[in-house]
């Protein structure tokens, strides 16, 4: 095959150095990491394919025909490895062979020149032929990165849609998930999958507030505004609440709430009551009366809108001017950090609207994790709506003095929104962890008992009529972090019983009796591995709900590492290589661990719809692992940071107060992209007849993401982390705004196919509404803009859409 007689031309010698150059780099890349990694117990392709690229490159370098062969060779059988490894798998495929089909291509095609050099016509024609293929390749490869590829794809015909019920039809959105058991559910049909491509901005309207934290704090606009009537509710990042008129956008009233806080700036919404309706009182078996609320005849404040603002106060306004309710607390607000002891901000603030359960407000609040042990209490409290007074209060460290006005320090908290049963005057809430997340040692039998639990109170009177647990012994912030949403579930007798489902942290989806708090669905205890740390009371067994579908909680492979080219998957491949991880609930340890979904992942406070016409759920999540590292203090007591960032205090964490501090971070290659495989968020549809999942498609594109400063600008629906919550309608369509890049979305909720996106100035963290503005008898979907997490570009924008008149 060799001639020693063929002499390349300069410029022919020139192109053949600095490609085996580039060759010869990516083969020593390869060679060095590749063995790393078989000496970690991996994968050996990437040494035996650095060894053929090097030698390779060494003899393109000498103009040899076999550095043409041997890279041929080396492809051919990356085609296969990575078929025997990932099948037919997109994103893996892409991520394995794109980098080496350009190569082929560019290997092959100087191949051919090398044959056209010796004269050899037939090597020539099936070099160049080899090298066209190669780049065909390349170019589907590439073209693939910007189609959709769902991971579940719907198979079947979509059902027609339901008519809406004109005597159920929606009248307002008067509570955060639209009903107090936050369905996020809208029963108008105005807008279907068939108009949807219609929608236009109907009206614009900028709050003033845009979220910016000098600190990095966090200032971040995370909101689900109010309708009822013809005035929209806003709440801003800095608490300020603004009335707008719902057809036109125009402002009614404005309040403002000046605060030094800057440390997890967000408002996530309101709650509203009318004094002048009729109170429903409960019809379950053993339920308490709804105590009555009356405001006096000529008094402000007949219907009002409550806060919670970032610094720890309940207001309570008249939903008509914005004034202050005189005969609410002191001047119209209570002061939450009564009872507490020490509570500074940012050590205890209120992160979700207060939840409205009968004529009592019922709030939790945050505590910042991680900080030190003596902390704020976790404490729950119910009010009279109209006076502010404290009708009871929840201490999940002293669960049955309802009557208690001072509470224990560092329990259980319970910072997601809350849901309501009118029907059993029972609220249902999601719990998080004691103060610190990682460390379990000196937690009380209480602390274990309420720890990351679904809670169901009493509504009038705060007693506990149950609780659930989704994680024993909680070492991972794994907090339930959602609204419990409320639905009748379908028995495989046929039988309806009422039912709340919540997502977690850990990908899991519970279904619970709301009368009992049993499990409708079937859990198993599964066993875990213990860590080594010290007096530690691991659990031996974690709750799985696998009567339910589990997101994004798969058990991760070395396979399953990924990276934009296979240079950073070999990077990935090694940093998995190198931590302990045994699954789910891996436990954190002195040693570097992986958490997947690590707490910042899974499901997530945007919470879930529910359309109960076809009784599908409604899910979307986050696919984060986190890396986590124990180090041993010399002395115990170390000051925690109280200014946590955005994203829960990633990198070094002193845990005040234990022997040990903690550095944890995403579990990222070194491009800054999530080493597991796509894609990183989704949307998907549980039929909940079946508890099957219907269809699951990516959620987002790495359009406007940004990667050492550089926009990408590359709309690939590879699916990325989500943040807020979704909304569905009984015209057909799932709405949803919160991934990374600027777009309000529809789906057809039937198919999963994106129907609609309309570009936003700025991303966004809020979930949208649906609602009908009785002035124009259109219905409108409307969603807050102030910008996407991860994202510098941040703004004040709340915008509405229509259909045209």
């Amino acid at each position: 095959m060799e001639t020693p007689l063929y002499r390349p031309s300069a410029l022919m010698r020139s192109w053949l150095i600095l490609l085996g150059i580039v060759l010869l780099a990516a083969g020593l890349f390869f060679l060095i990491g590749g063995g790393k990694l078989v000496s970690l117990g991996g994968s050996w392709y990437f040494l035996i394919a650095g060894a053929f690229l090097i030698a390779s490159a060494v003899q393109l370098i000498r103009a040899r025909l076999s550095g043409g062969l041997l890279f041929g060779l080396i492809f051919i059988a990356t085609i296969l490895w990575s078929l025997w490894e990932v099948g037919l798998d997109f994103w893996p495929l892409v991520s394995r062979l794109l980098a080496l089909a350009v190569g082929a291509a560019v290997v092959m095609a100087t191949t051919a020149l090398l044959f056209r050099g010796r004269g050899n016509r037939a090597g020539y024609a099936m070099s160049l032929a080899a090298a066209v293929v190669c780049a065909i390749g390349a170019a589907g490869g590439f073209y693939g990165m910007f189609q959709p590829h769902p991971t579940v794809a719907f198979a079947g015909t979509p059902a027609p849609l339901t008519p809406v019920d004109p005597a159920k039809a929606q009248k307002n959105w008067a509570a955060w998930g639209n009903t107090d058991g936050g369905n996020r559910f809208a029963a108008l049909d105005q807008i279907t999958r068939d108009t949807v491509k219609d929608l236009k901005v109907a009206w614009t309207f900028r709050t003033g507030d845009t979220p910016i934290s000098p600190n990095g704090g966090g200032a971040e606009d995370q909101e689900t505004p109010l309708q009822i009537g013809k005035s929209v509710y806003l709440c801003t990042p800095h608490n300020t609440v603004i009335a707008v008129d719902s057809a036109t956008g125009k402002q009614e009233w404005r309040h403002e709430f000046p605060t030094d806080n800057k440390t997890w700036v967000r408002c996530r919404g309101l709650a509203y009551f009318d004094a002048t309706a009729a109170v429903a009182q409960p019809t379950g078996p053993g339920s308490t009366p709804v105590p009555a609320a009356t405001v006096a005849e000529g008094a402000n404040c007949q219907r009002r809108i409550l806060m919670n603002t970032i610094d720890a106060v309940l207001v309570a306004l008249d939903a008509d001017t914005g004034e202050f309710c005189q005969g609410f607390g002191d001047g119209g607000k209570v002061d939450l950090k009564k009872g507490l002891g020490a509570a500074p901000s940012p050590l205890y603030e209120l992160t979700s609207p207060p939840a409205m359960a009968g004529t009592t407000v019922v709030v939790g609040g945050r505590v910042a994790d991680n900080v030190k042990l003596d902390m704020p209490g976790g404490v729950v409290r119910g009010f009279d709506v109209i006076t502010g007074q404290q009708r009871w209060a929840f201490d999940p460290g002293n669960p049955t003095d309802q009557a208690a006005t001072s509470f224990v320090r560092s329990t259980p908290n319970v910072w997601a929104p809350m849901s309501y049963d009118p029907m059993l005057n029972t609220v249902f809430m999601s719990v998080g962890g004691a103060a610190i997340d990682l460390w379990g040692v000196k937690r009380t039998e209480l602390d274990e008992k309420y720890g990351a639990s679904v809670l169901a109170l009493d509504a009038t009177t705060g007693k506990e009529k149950w609780h659930y647990q989704t994680v024993h012994h909680d070492l991972w912030d794994y907090d339930v972090p959602m609204q419990p949403t409320l639905f009748d579930f379908t028995k495989a007798d046929g039988t309806k019983v009422p039912a709340l489902t919540v997502g977690t942290k850990v990908g899991q989806i519970f279904v619970l009796d709301r009368e009992t708090g049993k499990p409708l669905t079937k859990v198993v205890e599964q066993p875990v591995k213990k860590a080594s740390i010290p007096d530690e009371q691991y659990s031996t067994t974690q709750p799985v709900s696998v009567g339910m579908p589990q997101i994004g909680a798969e058990t991760l492979t070395e396979a399953d590492m990924w990276g934009a080219t296979p240079f950073d998957q070999l990077a990935c491949r090694i940093i998995f290589k190198e931590m302990r991880y045994t699954g789910l609930f891996t436990t954190p340890d002195v040693d570097y661990s992986l958490s997947f979904p690590g707490s910042l992942g899974g499901l997530n406070w945007g919470s879930m719809s529910y359309d109960d016409t076809d009784q599908t759920l409604y899910v979307n999540d986050m696919r984060l692992g986190l890396w986590v590292h124990m180090e041993k203090e010399d002395r115990a007591g170390g000051q925690g940071s109280a200014s946590e960032s955005v994203n829960a205090g990633m990198g070094a964490v002193p845990l005040g107060g234990t022997p040990y501090s903690v550095k944890k971070d995403r579990f990222l290659s070194p491009l800054g992209i999530p080493c597991q495989k796509p894609p990183f968020g989704t949307m998907t549809a549980i039929d909940m007849k079946t508890q099957k999942v219907k269809w699951q498609v990516p959620l987002g594109t790495v359009q406007d993401t940004v990667l050492y400063g550089i926009k990408m600008g590359l709309p690939m629906p590879i699916g990325m982390p989500t943040i807020g919550g979704s909304l569905s309608t009984q015209g057909g369509l799932v709405f949803f705004a919160a991934t990374q890049d600027y777009y309000l979305r529809a789906f057809d909720g039937a198919t999963g196919k994106e129907v609609w996106k309309a570009r936003l100035p700025v991303g966004s963290q809020g979930s949208p509404i649906s609602y009908v503005s009785p002035e124009t008898g259109k219905q409108y979907i409307l969603i807050s803009a102030g910008g996407a997490r991860q994202s510098p570009d941040r703004g004040d924008y709340v915008i509405a859409y229509a259909l045209p008149d």
